[in-house]
């Protein structure tokens, strides 16, 4: 078990940091991804023994994407997690500009499944690949007003994920949506419910539970199914 390998895009805080740390704590051999140097990532890995190392990368960037593909071949990942999100505020759909629009779609939606594509060759053969998505993209859920973009962007990283399941339906591998819950981070507010230390070991638990399953599935950290 100790053999086990996984790449985090987007550990430089917040839950990816965590889930970066969780993996290690449990054994795993992880590369983490952050969009600057330093930091408290990079203090993590000093003191890790190696077992967790640090890339620079930047998610939106295909040319990025492709050298990393480079620099890590020849390494298979049992995990492949993406995690990525903003939020630009609680405006209104009607008062959203155009190019806030875009920033955000291409982060929380575009961007995980380009990551996705890039990468998927380095999983292994019964591996997992996973996207940190939310309860606010489930549609059936939506009945409180606000957060309109974001609900929309995670909405889309949804119907994407479930797309790219579709077109690799017979890889074997395990495809997953994780809800983790409403996280006291830069993104959901410090008024938040939960602590990432939290929620990300339960997160951990779903991801090491259903390794193995091959298909899609939407699921909270319990590993409830959340609707879409």
């Amino acid at each position: 078990m100790s053999d086990r390998q996984a790449l985090v895009l987007g550990a430089s805080r917040g839950l990816g940091l965590v889930l970066a740390g969780e993996l290690v704590r449990r054994g795993w051999r992880v590369i983490a991804t952050t969009r600057q140097e330093g930091g408290e990532l990079q203090a993590k890995a000093d003191v890790s023994q190696g077992r967790l190392e640090v890339e620079r990368v930047e998610m939106t960037s295909d040319g990025q994407l492709a050298a990393l593909r480079e620099r890590l071949d020849g390494r298979r990942l049992d995990l492949l997690f993406v995690n990525a999100a903003i939020d630009r505020g609680n405006l209104p759909i009607d008062e959203v500009p155009a190019e806030m629009f875009t920033e955000v779609m291409l982060t929380n939606a575009l961007g995980p499944l380009r990551a996705l594509e890039a990468l998927r060759g380095l999983v292994a053969a019964g591996g997992t690949v996973a996207v940190m998505s939310s309860e606010q993209g489930s549609i059936s859920r939506n009945t409180e007003p606000g957060f309109e973009l974001y609900k929309a962007s995670k909405a889309a990283l949804n119907q994407l994920m479930r797309s790219y399941a579709t077109r690799y339906a017979g890889d074997g591998q395990t495809k997953l949506l994780i809800d983790p819950g409403h996280n006291r981070t830069r993104l959901g507010g410090f008024d938040a419910p939960l602590a990432p230390e939290e929620s990300v070991p339960a997160v951990v638990d779903v991801l090491e539970a259903r390794a193995g399953a091959a298909g899609l599935r939407f699921l909270d950290r319990h590993g409830e199914v959340v609707p879409w």
